[in-house]
């Protein structure tokens, strides 16, 4: 089922003024210039929801967009851009561990990688930092257009074998292109039931909590 809907709802520097959870969430992050933006765009059906910039980095704040009036898709700003100075680097860093440790509401964190590109240590810490915390992520490859049937097998099963060599399991994968719209609906199945599940535990809460109350 594609996107019906979709419309930015706020932008914050601080996770305590982000949207009140009541709704399911799925975070978007990765590197600077992964193509972050345009994976979104191409996820929602909307080529100018979130803005594309020729300049790596220029997301800096925590963008939230409200999709079918359901959930919640949120662009957080990249990681590892280096050229920003340390400050910077840390307080981008403290910005997205604030949201990511602070939100009940977040269902999955989506990782992008380059898809053209080896396996990066930054992102395997990163991933890595995830896991020790319980916090559930997928991994999201992109550009894959750039890369042809036989390439793009190689360079999943070289993340899959670099991953094994940490973790028992390896996270689900999504392979996408912004340019074909490769993913979308992969992304987009695997988002729902998500939600259903959300919505008939919330249900549940809310019946418990009447008759509790009586």
């Amino acid at each position: 089922m594609p996107v019906k809907q979709a419309e930015f709802f706020i932008s914050n520097s601080d996770p305590a003024k982000c949207p009140k959870p009541d709704r399911p969430e799925y975070a978007f992050i990765g590197r600077s210039n992964v193509g972050k933006s345009s994976l979104i765009n191409m996820l929602t059906s909307r080529s100018t929801l979130a803005k594309i910039s020729g300049k790596p980095g220029k997301t800096q704040l925590i963008n939230h967009f409200l999709i079918d009036n359901e959930w919640y898709l949120v662009d957080l700003p990249g990681y590892g851009y280096a050229q920003v100075s340390k400050a910077e680097r840390e307080k981008f860093a403290a910005l997205i561990d604030g949201y990511l440790t602070s939100r009940p509401n977040l269902l999955c964190i989506f990782v992008l990688v380059d898809s053209r590109i080896e396996p990066q240590k930054l992102d395997l810490d990163f991933m890595s930092n995830l896991g020790e915390r319980g916090l559930p992520f997928v991994v999201v490859f992109t550009k894959t257009e750039k890369l042809g049937p036989t390439k793009l097998q190689t360079t999943l099963e070289t993340y899959r074998a670099k991953l094994l060599e940490d973790w028992e399991e390896v996270p689900d994968f999504f392979v996408t292109s912004a340019i074909t719209s490769t993913g979308r609906e992969d992304i987009l199945s695997f988002i729902r039931p998500l939600n259903e599940g959300y919505l008939k535990a919330k249900k549940n809460e809310n019946v418990k909590g009447r008759k509790m109350g009586k």
